[in-house]
């Protein structure tokens, strides 16, 4: 028994060694970056980018950024720091740094780039990774940062239509105007099933005006067809129903 102890006493002694010793070299670590310079700091991160290790090069970056703020790298170290908080998943810290470079720079040639970035971000925020995991289409979902994102890529090509992310803003665009559009359709088919048929078809109006050129423009047609009938429109009813006839022949809801 007693050598049972002592072999437990043993274990527990080459654990906190070991411990110890890890916080010695993290220590250790810490004090050599401590002492290097912005552009040997500036290395390590780059170094830690191309490996794939954004979450350190986050870490090295914003250590460059505290320290260095107003050295010969600091818009480049802000730029690689909002790649680096992108990448590593940290959506707050990138929006934070940025606004603050936006801010800070307004003329800076690639304000563009941050404005793109921010965007991405925000389309980010918007996703749902469990309902993609497990193939769930959940339109009605909160579409706060999907509009954000929106103006996002609006600022960016109103102040910069010939920047190299133009084209693909554009394209982001029309896909968060689906998005919207269909939260829009999901809504109204709520209020649907509780009968509130006009905020029902005013839903279904909304996306007509709005979000003409989505693919989600038949089912509003077939809302404010449902609705009107069910509020007893007939004129508007009708008008709806040859609207929907004329671009969607092969509705279903026709028949």
């Amino acid at each position: 028994m007693k050598l049972i102890k002592q072999a437990a006493i043993a274990a527990v002694a080459c654990s906190i060694l070991s411990l110890s010793g890890c916080s010695s070299v993290e220590d250790e670590q810490a004090k050599i970056l401590a002492n290097q310079g912005a552009g040997a700091l500036y290395e390590d991160a780059k170094r830690s980018m191309d490996n794939g290790n954004f979450a350190l090069a986050a870490e090295i970056l914003s250590q460059i950024d505290s320290r260095f703020p107003f050295g010969p790298l600091s818009h480049q170290v802000q730029l690689d720091l909002i790649y680096s908080y992108y990448k590593s998943g940290k959506s707050e810290q990138t929006l934070a740094t940025v606004d603050r470079f936006v801010r800070l720079n307004p003329n800076h040639a690639d304000v563009d780039y941050a404005l793109y970035m921010r965007g991405l971000t925000n389309m980010e925020l918007d996703n749902n990774v469990f309902q993609e995991l497990l193939g769930v289409d959940r339109a009605d979902r909160d579409p706060s940062k999907a509009k954000e994102a929106f103006e996002d890529f609006r600022r960016l090509l109103e102040k910069y239509p010939d920047s190299k992310y133009a084209v693909d803003a554009r394209k982001r665009m029309l896909f968060i105007k689906n998005r919207l559009a269909s939260y829009e359709v999901a809504v109204a088919r709520y209020y649907m099933r509780r009968g509130a048929y006009v905020a029902s078809s005013n839903r279904g109006r909304y996306v007509i005006e709005n979000f003409p050129d989505t693919d989600q423009v038949q089912a509003a047609l077939e809302i404010m067809v449902e609705s009107y009938d069910q509020l007893n429109l007939p004129e508007l009813r009708d008008n709806a129903a040859k609207t929907l006839r004329l671009n969607y022949p092969e509705s279903a809801f026709l028949n």
